[in-house]
C-alpha cells in the first residue's frame, strides 16, 4: 500500500468543501450572510438592500442558507405574518472571512475591470 504524500486531498474531502464553498462562495450568499452580519432582517428589507435580486433568487438563496444551518428563519404570529431571517452561530463564524471577501471584491473591482479590459484587448493567437 502506498503512503499518500503530506498535502494529498481525498476525493471525498474535496467533493464535501466543494459543495460548501459553492455555498458559501455564491454571489447571492455573500450579500446575504454579509447584510445578516448586522443583525436580523426581514426578507423585503434585505431584498431592498440587495440590488438586482430577485424575490425567487433570493428566497432560494435563504432556503440553501437554512438547509446547510447558517441561517435560521422564524415566523412571528401576526397579521400578516412576520417573518425573520439570522445568522446561526455557524453562519456567525463564516461572516467575518465572508465580509473581507466582500470588502475585497468592492475594494478591487476597479482594478479588476481594467484587467480585464486589457486581457480581452490583446490578440489571441
Amino acid at each position: 500500500m502506498t503512503a499518500l504524500p503530506p498535502n494529498a486531498h481525498l476525493d471525498s474531502d474535496c467533493r464535501g468543501a466543494a459543495s460548501v464553498l459553492a455555498r458559501v462562495g455564491d454571489k447571492w450568499s455573500v450579500f446575504v450572510i454579509m447584510l445578516l452580519g448586522d443583525g436580523p432582517r426581514r426578507f423585503n428589507e434585505i431584498k431592498r438592500m440587495i440590488g438586482g435580486i430577485s424575490q425567487r433568487m433570493l428566497t432560494l438563496t435563504l432556503r440553501g442558507l437554512e438547509r446547510d444551518g447558517l441561517v435560521t428563519r422564524t415566523v412571528f404570529p401576526t397579521i400578516p405574518p412576520r417573518v425573520d431571517y439570522e445568522l446561526t452561530d455557524l453562519g456567525r463564524g463564516l461572516s467575518k472571512p465572508v465580509e473581507a471577501l466582500g470588502r475585497w471584491a468592492i475594494t478591487h473591482q476597479a482594478e479588476i475591470a481594467k484587467a480585464r479590459t486589457r486581457f480581452d484587448a490583446r490578440k489571441i493567437r
